[in-house]
């Protein structure tokens, strides 16, 4: 039978600056620990710890742009663009434009604490 989704559940952020995060599924919203659907409104000048994620993330922007460190490089994300990283690939998410960003995060298996392996832990 279908699930249906009535409201999100506000998640704690990580960063320099308070970030919403609406999550959807996920391990605390829906009980789904295969996959997690949030969105993310995230003010401008936020910069979150650097990650080692056990995940799949797959960012798509929805309005703004976000800044995504790598360790090879770097991608600016604007509004209609979409980022896929990978399983133990170190990142590092901000958004340094005055305007922040809005994006939606799926994460495959879904997101927690204990897989993301900040660089601050």
């Amino acid at each position: 039978m279908p699930i249906l989704i009535e409201a999100p559940t506000i998640i704690e952020s990580a960063g320099n600056k308070p970030k919403r995060i609406e999550e959807f599924v996920g391990h605390v919203n829906s009980d789904h620990g295969e996959v997690s659907v949030a969105r993310m409104i995230s003010p401008g000048g936020w910069v979150e710890p650097g990650q080692r994620p056990e995940f799949m993330e797959i960012t798509l922007v929805l309005k703004g742009h976000l800044h995504v460190e790598h360790s090879d490089g770097t991608y600016d994300v604007i509004a209609g663009q979409s980022i896929v990283t990978n399983p133990g690939e170190w990142i590092q998410y901000s958004t340094p434009g005055k305007e922040g960003a809005e994006y939606i995060a799926v994460c495959l298996p879904a997101f927690s604490p204990g897989s993301v392996h900040r660089d601050d832990e």
